[in-house]
C-alpha cells in the first residue's frame, strides 16, 4: 500500500490483462505487447512491480518454493498455504490459539515483562491468522488472571480507572509500578530478618554457654 494502493488488488485479483473488443464471439481477446497503449503499459508494470516486491523480500528457501509461479497472486497464494496452511489447517491453528488464550495464567514467580510477552505473541498470531480481539477486552483478561496477592492493586484499578478506555499497555506500566514496589518492600525487609536470625543464633550460643556453666559447676 505504501508503495502503491494498487498493488494489493493485483496480488488479490490476479493480473491486468489489457484487452481488445470484437465483434463476434469470443468479443474479446488479449492485446499483443505491440497494441498496448500508455494506459495498459501503466498497468502491466504494475504487475511486475509487485511481482518484484514479493520476491525481494523473500529468502532463498522461500525463492524456490515460489520459482516457479509466474503471477504475484500465485506466489501470494503458494506462501500462504505453506506458512498458513489449507483452510483446515488453519482453522485448527485458530482453535488452539484461542485456546490458549482462554486458559491463560501467569506463571509463579513470572514477570509483568514476560507474561506480557507471551500474551502479546498469543494474539499476535491470531491477528496474524484473520482473528481479531477487541483491544478493550485485553484489560479485563489479564486483570482476570493475576495472582491473589494483587487483589488490593486490581481493586484499586477497577475502581479509579475506566477500564473500558484503558490501554493494554496502559495497565501494563501501572502493574510493573506496583511489582516493582513489592520488590523494593520486600528487599527491604530481608535485611530484619536476617538480623533476627542472627541475634536469635547469638542468643542461642549464650544460653547453651550458661548451660555449660551450670553443668560444670553443679559437677565440681
Amino acid at each position: 500500500m505504501a508503495e502503491d494502493c494498487e498493488l494489493w488488488d493485483i496480488i488479490c485479483d490476479g493480473p491486468y490483462v489489457p484487452t481488445k473488443v470484437l465483434e463476434e464471439l469470443p468479443f474479446s481477446m488479449a492485446k499483443t505487447s505491440k497494441a498496448y497503449t500508455e494506459t495498459d503499459k501503466k498497468a502491466v508494470e504494475k504487475n511486475f512491480h509487485v511481482k518484484k516486491i514479493l520476491v525481494c523480500g523473500i529468502g532463498p528457501e522461500e525463492y524456490n518454493r515460489i520459482s516457479t509461479c509466474d503471477t504475484a497472486k500465485e506466489i501470494w497464494e503458494a506462501l500462504q498455504i505453506v506458512h498458513e496452511g489449507t483452510t483446515q489447517v488453519k482453522q485448527s491453528k485458530i482453535d488452539m490459539l484461542t485456546t490458549e488464550y482462554e486458559l491463560f495464567k501467569i506463571r509463579d514467580d513470572e514477570s509483568i515483562q514476560d507474561m506480557h510477552t507471551r500474551f502479546t505473541s498469543i494474539i499476535t498470531e491470531l491477528h496474524s491468522l484473520g482473528e481479531t480481539i477487541p483491544r478493550n477486552k485485553f484489560v479485563r483478561k489479564i486483570l482476570s488472571f493475576l495472582p491473589s496477592s494483587w487483589e488490593s492493586k486490581m481493586n484499586a484499578i477497577t475502581e479509579s480507572k475506566d477500564l473500558q478506555g484503558m490501554t493494554i499497555e496502559e495497565l501494563i506500566v501501572n502493574l510493573k509500578t506496583y511489582e516493582l514496589k513489592r520488590k523494593i518492600d520486600s528487599e527491604k525487609r530481608e535485611p530484619k530478618k536476617e538480623k533476627n536470625l542472627v541475634l536469635k543464633a547469638d542468643n542461642n550460643d549464650s544460653s547453651e554457654e550458661d548451660n555449660d556453666m551450670d553443668y560444670l559447676t553443679k559437677r565440681f
